[in-house]
Protein backbone atom coordinates (compact mmCIF):
# COMPACT_ATOMS: atom_id res chain seq x y z
CA UNK A 1 0.00 0.00 0.00
CA UNK A 2 2.83 2.40 0.57
CA UNK A 3 4.01 2.03 -2.67
CA UNK A 4 0.34 2.99 -3.99
CA UNK A 5 0.67 6.07 -1.68
CA UNK A 6 3.89 7.04 -2.71
CA UNK A 7 2.95 6.97 -6.32
CA UNK A 8 -0.04 8.78 -6.11
CA UNK A 9 1.92 11.48 -4.13
CA UNK A 10 4.44 11.79 -6.56
CA UNK A 11 2.02 12.62 -9.34
CA UNK A 12 0.51 15.45 -7.13
CA UNK A 13 3.88 16.77 -6.44
CA UNK A 14 4.31 16.21 -10.24
CA UNK A 15 1.00 18.70 -11.04
CA UNK A 16 -1.07 16.40 -11.49
CA UNK A 17 -4.16 14.60 -9.60
CA UNK A 18 -3.97 11.37 -7.66
CA UNK A 19 -5.76 8.87 -5.75
CA UNK A 20 -4.72 5.79 -3.89
CA UNK A 21 -6.25 2.86 -2.24
CA UNK A 22 -5.62 -0.70 -1.07
CA UNK A 23 -7.93 -3.86 -2.00
CA UNK A 24 -7.69 -5.87 1.09
CA UNK A 25 -8.71 -10.26 0.61
CA UNK A 26 -7.12 -12.67 2.60
CA UNK A 27 -5.52 -10.80 5.30
CA UNK A 28 -2.58 -13.10 6.51
CA UNK A 29 1.12 -12.13 5.96
CA UNK A 30 2.29 -12.92 2.65
CA UNK A 31 -0.72 -13.18 1.07
CA UNK A 32 -1.62 -11.39 -2.20
CA UNK A 33 -2.58 -7.81 -2.08
CA UNK A 34 -4.21 -5.10 -4.42
CA UNK A 35 -3.47 -1.53 -4.38
CA UNK A 36 -4.80 1.24 -6.85
CA UNK A 37 -3.39 4.63 -7.91
CA UNK A 38 -5.20 6.91 -10.21
CA UNK A 39 -3.33 9.38 -11.80
CA UNK A 40 -5.03 12.34 -14.02
CA UNK A 41 -4.54 15.44 -15.39
CA UNK A 42 -8.19 15.95 -14.32
CA UNK A 43 -10.02 15.99 -11.32
CA UNK A 44 -10.88 12.14 -10.60
CA UNK A 45 -14.45 11.43 -9.48
CA UNK A 46 -13.90 7.73 -9.59
CA UNK A 47 -13.58 5.82 -6.15
CA UNK A 48 -13.93 2.54 -7.02
CA UNK A 49 -10.88 -0.69 -7.90
CA UNK A 50 -9.53 -0.37 -11.49
CA UNK A 51 -10.37 -2.85 -13.91
CA UNK A 52 -9.22 -1.90 -16.64
CA UNK A 53 -5.64 -0.54 -15.87
CA UNK A 54 -3.05 1.30 -18.15
CA UNK A 55 -0.09 -0.32 -16.48
CA UNK A 56 0.27 -3.51 -13.82
CA UNK A 57 2.69 -3.47 -11.03
CA UNK A 58 4.18 -6.58 -10.08
CA UNK A 59 6.31 -6.95 -6.94
CA UNK A 60 7.10 -10.76 -6.67
CA UNK A 61 6.67 -12.54 -9.93
CA UNK A 62 5.81 -15.48 -8.53
CA UNK A 63 2.03 -13.61 -8.20
CA UNK A 64 1.58 -14.67 -11.71
CA UNK A 65 0.80 -18.49 -11.09
CA UNK A 66 -1.15 -17.76 -8.17
CA UNK A 67 -3.56 -14.37 -9.14
CA UNK A 68 -4.59 -13.18 -13.01
CA UNK A 69 -2.39 -10.10 -11.82
CA UNK A 70 -2.74 -9.43 -15.83
CA UNK A 71 -6.74 -9.47 -16.16
CA UNK A 72 -8.42 -6.47 -17.26
CA UNK A 73 -5.15 -4.93 -18.65
CA UNK A 74 -5.48 -2.92 -21.18
CA UNK A 75 -4.48 -4.64 -24.40
CA UNK A 76 -1.84 -1.39 -25.31
CA UNK A 77 -1.10 -1.48 -21.54
CA UNK A 78 2.50 -2.24 -19.81
CA UNK A 79 3.36 -4.57 -17.09
CA UNK A 80 6.54 -3.31 -14.38
CA UNK A 81 7.71 -6.59 -13.23
CA UNK A 82 10.13 -7.33 -10.28
CA UNK A 83 12.55 -10.23 -12.19
CA UNK A 84 15.88 -11.36 -13.00
CA UNK A 85 14.68 -12.00 -16.39
CA UNK A 86 14.65 -9.87 -19.57
CA UNK A 87 11.34 -8.51 -20.46
CA UNK A 88 11.12 -10.80 -23.53
CA UNK A 89 11.72 -13.62 -21.64
CA UNK A 90 8.83 -13.40 -19.75
CA UNK A 91 6.54 -14.46 -22.38
CA UNK A 92 3.99 -11.76 -21.63
CA UNK A 93 1.54 -10.36 -24.72
CA UNK A 94 2.21 -6.47 -23.40
CA UNK A 95 4.99 -3.88 -23.07
CA UNK A 96 6.71 -4.69 -20.43
CA UNK A 97 9.48 -3.40 -18.12
CA UNK A 98 11.53 -5.21 -15.76
CA UNK A 99 13.44 -4.00 -13.26
CA UNK A 100 15.61 -6.35 -10.28
CA UNK A 101 14.15 -4.78 -7.48
CA UNK A 102 15.14 -7.67 -4.56
CA UNK A 103 18.85 -7.58 -5.51
CA UNK A 104 18.93 -3.56 -5.16
CA UNK A 105 17.02 -3.71 -1.72
CA UNK A 106 19.20 -6.54 -1.16
CA UNK A 107 22.36 -4.57 -2.30
CA UNK A 108 21.41 -1.07 -0.53
CA UNK A 109 20.37 -3.02 2.25
CA UNK A 110 16.56 -1.87 2.13
CA UNK A 111 15.64 -4.77 4.52
CA UNK A 112 12.22 -5.77 6.94
CA UNK A 113 12.91 -8.31 9.55
CA UNK A 114 15.79 -9.80 6.96
CA UNK A 115 13.29 -9.89 3.78
CA UNK A 116 14.15 -7.06 1.10
CA UNK A 117 12.01 -4.39 1.16
CA UNK A 118 11.00 -3.37 -2.98
CA UNK A 119 8.23 -0.67 -2.58
CA UNK A 120 10.60 2.48 -3.44
CA UNK A 121 12.64 0.93 -5.99
CA UNK A 122 9.30 -0.78 -7.69
CA UNK A 123 8.46 2.87 -7.51
CA UNK A 124 11.84 4.10 -9.54
CA UNK A 125 11.03 1.71 -12.46
CA UNK A 126 7.57 2.90 -12.43
CA UNK A 127 8.95 6.30 -13.03
CA UNK A 128 11.40 5.32 -15.52
CA UNK A 129 9.02 2.96 -17.37
CA UNK A 130 5.93 4.96 -17.48
CA UNK A 131 6.91 8.44 -17.59
CA UNK A 132 3.60 9.37 -15.74
CA UNK A 133 5.30 10.59 -12.60
CA UNK A 134 9.09 12.13 -12.42
CA UNK A 135 11.90 10.37 -10.38
CA UNK A 136 12.26 13.95 -8.95
CA UNK A 137 8.90 13.64 -7.57
CA UNK A 138 9.50 9.75 -6.59
CA UNK A 139 12.51 10.98 -4.77
CA UNK A 140 10.68 13.84 -2.94
CA UNK A 141 7.73 12.24 -2.21
CA UNK A 142 10.14 9.44 -0.48
CA UNK A 143 12.30 12.21 1.68
CA UNK A 144 8.26 13.00 2.99
CA UNK A 145 7.63 10.16 4.05
CA UNK A 146 11.00 8.96 5.72
CA UNK A 147 14.29 11.01 6.88
CA UNK A 148 17.54 9.98 7.80
CA UNK A 149 18.85 6.74 6.45
CA UNK A 150 15.26 5.57 5.62
CA UNK A 151 14.84 8.24 3.26
CA UNK A 152 18.80 7.75 1.98
CA UNK A 153 18.18 4.16 1.46
CA UNK A 154 14.81 4.33 -0.17
CA UNK A 155 15.77 7.21 -2.44
CA UNK A 156 19.22 4.90 -3.43
CA UNK A 157 16.17 1.93 -4.14
CA UNK A 158 14.47 4.23 -6.37
CA UNK A 159 17.56 6.24 -8.23
CA UNK A 160 19.79 2.41 -8.85
CA UNK A 161 15.67 1.12 -10.05
CA UNK A 162 15.43 4.00 -12.51
CA UNK A 163 18.68 3.61 -14.11
CA UNK A 164 18.35 -0.20 -14.31
CA UNK A 165 15.14 -0.47 -15.07
CA UNK A 166 15.04 -2.18 -19.10
CA UNK A 167 11.62 -1.97 -21.61
CA UNK A 168 10.63 -3.88 -23.91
Amino acid sequence: MIGAELLAKAAFLDGKMSQAFPFFGAERRGAPVKSFTRISDREILLRSQIYDPDYVIIFDLKLLGIVDALDGLKRDGMVVVNSRKKPRELGLDFKVGVVNATDIALKLNALVAGIPVVNTAMLGAVAKATREVSIESITRAIREEWVGRTGDVNVACAMNAYESTIVE
